[in-house]
């Protein structure tokens, strides 16, 4: 029986893991209207790669940090997004510091944007 891995996203606002994601799997993560109007994740996204991978985007905007942490317990895997453009942001710290703190001991770090100035 093949294990289900759940992967989850950490980075600053602005740094394109939902993007990632919808380029990753074709997928949209985030379902409100709200989101997608203002092109900002305020609540959990889930986008699936087959049967036996979950992606959890979560909010990178820090008065959305207690729905990042909803969506953080079940993670096997992080993501940590950090923009080219930008580079690394309290958020993004802030987020590496939660994944350390949850246990999540694997990651992967996508640098996005590197078309970008």
């Amino acid at each position: 029986m093949r294990r289900h891995v759940v992967i989850g996203t950490a980075g600053h606002i602005d740094h394109g893991k939902t993007e990632l994601l919808k380029r990753i799997t074709g997928m949209n993560p985030d379902r409100l209207k709200e989101e997608k109007e203002r092109g900002m994740t305020t609540d959990l996204g889930f986008v699936f790669l087959g049967d036996s991978v979950t992606i959890i985007d979560v909010p990178g905007h820090e008065r959305f940090v207690h729905n990042m942490l909803a969506g953080a317990a079940t993670i096997d895997l992080v993501i940590l997004v950090i923009a080219a453009d930008d580079g690394i942001m309290p958020q993004t710290i802030e987020h590496f510091e939660i994944t350390k703190l949850l246990g999540i001991e694997k990651g992967i770090i996508a640098i996005t944007k590197v078309g970008l100035g």
